[in-house]
């Protein structure tokens, strides 16, 4: 089994910052794409970044220049750091990833728990 567990959400006023994280543990092969999303109540879960194994990023328009995705390789562990955050931004984050295990050979999509971001006016 695969897990993913993220930390560094919270409550952040406008303009200022948070660094998530999120470490992949379990049976792991290998991990192709990770990346962020996000859900805000009542609306769908849309993406905010991804990462390639490779490095290769893509974010949201909504979030560009402004938040960074990155990754560990070694620690299986993907970052989404937010910067000038906004009360739009409000939203549960969750980390997903394409892991392939030792007894499978395909790649299968795992989601984290998700995490709490809070941006007050």
């Amino acid at each position: 089994q695969v897990q993913l567990v993220e930390s560094g959400g919270g409550l952040v006023q406008a303009g200022g910052s948070l660094r998530l994280s999120c470490a992949a543990s379990g049976s792991i092969f290998s991990i192709n794409a990770m990346g962020w999303y996000r859900q805000a109540p009542g609306k769908q879960r849309d993406v905010v970044a991804t990462i390639t194994s490779s490095g290769s990023t893509n974010y949201a328009d909504s979030v560009k220049g402004r938040f960074t995705v990155s990754r560990d390789n070694a620690k299986n562990t993907v970052y989404l750091q937010m910067n000038s955050l906004k009360p739009e931004d409000t939203s549960v984050y969750y980390c997903n990833a394409q892991v392939r295990t030792y007894s499978g050979i395909n790649y299968l999509r795992y989601w984290g728990q998700g995490t709490q971001v809070t941006v007050s006016s």
